[in-house]
């Protein structure tokens, strides 16, 4: 088993299209921005989403191409959320009901969506696919919002994206989301440092 997943790896890694390289390159190159709250980094993610929307589409997962658009949609509201008078919006942390009400209406939308995704046959995974794109929408609007808690649903959404998109082939872009899986968790302990500088300098003051 291990071996055929090794080969498929190398297989898949051979055969990836430029596109999907480029898509890798910009999405680390985002994500690493965005965790030092630099602006530009929601440029390199609209890029990145704008390829991987495409990718998705034609790996069959419809709710993920969905997700990559709104990512592009969300760079612009994150380009001007951040640019607001020229400061560095402060990081704090989301209410708990904020995100009791995320999460159930996630699995709510998700329920919907699959049975209609089921019946239409475009999706390979049709509940997993549209909470991905549910839990990812969320995370982003967090994201733009500066709540700390963002990294934690992006962990969640990478690591089931890893298994979407290996299981469809793009050996490439799963690996994208490794890395990015692998930056979430820091970027979360790097923004939880960053909070507790902040809190303690509003104390101080």
């Amino acid at each position: 088993m291990p071996e055929e997943l090794l080969r498929r790896f190398l297989e898949g890694v051979r055969t990836t299209h430029p596109a999907e390289w480029i898509a890798v390159v910009t999405g680390v190159i985002y994500v690493l921005l965005i965790m030092a709250q630099r602006r530009l980094g929601w440029v390199f993610g609209a890029i990145s989403a704008a390829i991987l929307m495409v990718l998705a589409a034609r790996a069959r997962l419809p709710m993920n191409a969905l997700l990559q658009a709104s990512y592009v949609v969300a760079a612009v509201y994150g380009w001007l959320a951040w640019s607001r008078g020229g400061v560095v919006k402060p990081i704090t942390f989301w209410r708990p009901r904020g995100h009791l009400f995320a999460i159930a209406a996630c699995v709510v939308v998700s329920l919907g969506l699959a049975k209609l995704l089921a019946i239409e046959g475009s999706s390979a995974f049709p509940f997993t696919d549209s909470l991905v794109a549910c839990a990812g929408l969320v995370a982003t609007w967090m994201l733009a919002r500066v709540y700390i808690e963002n990294w934690l649903y992006w962990v969640v959404v990478d690591t089931v994206s890893i298994y979407l998109f290996f299981s469809q082939g793009l050996v490439v872009a799963s690996l994208l989301y490794v890395l990015f899986l692998l930056i979430a968790s820091f970027g979360f302990f790097n923004w939880l440092r960053k909070y507790r500088r902040q809190a303690a300098a509003s104390a101080a003051a």
